[in-house]
């Protein structure tokens, strides 16, 4: 596979030829949703926490004696039929974080990258430089690329205008080609790489 390499004028600039093996058949589905469940269960804080008969502050005096009164017996103002008890089987701060194997990452991602060139939602360009950190040259940028909603955008490294440029458009993303993940490539509607973070990708697909 061959794709069309441009420069921010929106003019080719040659081809590049996709080097990692493109799946096409349904291989690497699953491996995508483990993938994607175990990356959101990561971004989870795991924080939420309530307090049971042994956590909540109280005094040990039983409400009223255990025979005479008609009542059913008590033993703690700190029980869970008591309002303002301790709660049964509540929330304890936890990591949700799974663990996935690194081939079942690398063919997630291979995965995912083959299903949007399949579908035209990748763009490379030769390189994106931006001579000042202004949102309005960004955006002319896109607007020549003809970018309408979410895109990501991959690059070879973090380039401080192009992070301050960037910041303040809806729906844009910035990252690097050493650090994409699968989530990133499934969310946008495009993927824009440069030339450099496209060949950082394919080298990270290449180690098996």
């Amino acid at each position: 596979m061959k794709l069309t390499v441009k420069d921010i004028q929106g003019k080719d600039q040659g081809e590049l030829e996709v080097k990692f093996p493109v799946i096409e058949n349904g291989k690497g589905s699953e491996a995508v949703h483990q993938t994607v469940v175990a990356f959101n269960a990561a971004q989870r804080m795991g924080t939420a926490c309530t307090k049971n008969a042994g956590d909540v502050a109280g005094t040990n005096k039983k409400p009223w004696r255990q025979k005479g009164t008609g009542r059913a017996r008590a033993g703690s103002f700190q029980s869970p039929l008591w309002r303002g008890g301790g709660v049964v089987f509540g929330p304890k701060p936890r990591d949700f974080s799974t663990k996935v194997g690194r081939a079942t990452r690398q063919l997630a991602l291979r995965k995912a990258l083959s299903a949007r060139l399949a579908s035209g939602d990748v763009i490379v360009i030769d390189d994106i430089k931006l001579a000042t950190s202004k949102t309005k040259e960004f955006v002319a940028i896109l607007s020549t690329l003809q970018i309408q909603g979410s895109a990501l955008i991959v690059s070879t490294g973090n380039d401080q205008n192009l992070l301050r440029a960037a910041r303040n458009v809806q729906d844009i993303e910035i990252t690097t080609g050493d650090a994409l993940n699968t989530y990133q490539v499934l969310r946008p509607n495009k993927l824009i790489f440069t030339r450099g973070a496209f060949e950082q990708v394919e080298s990270r697909l290449a180690k098996e």
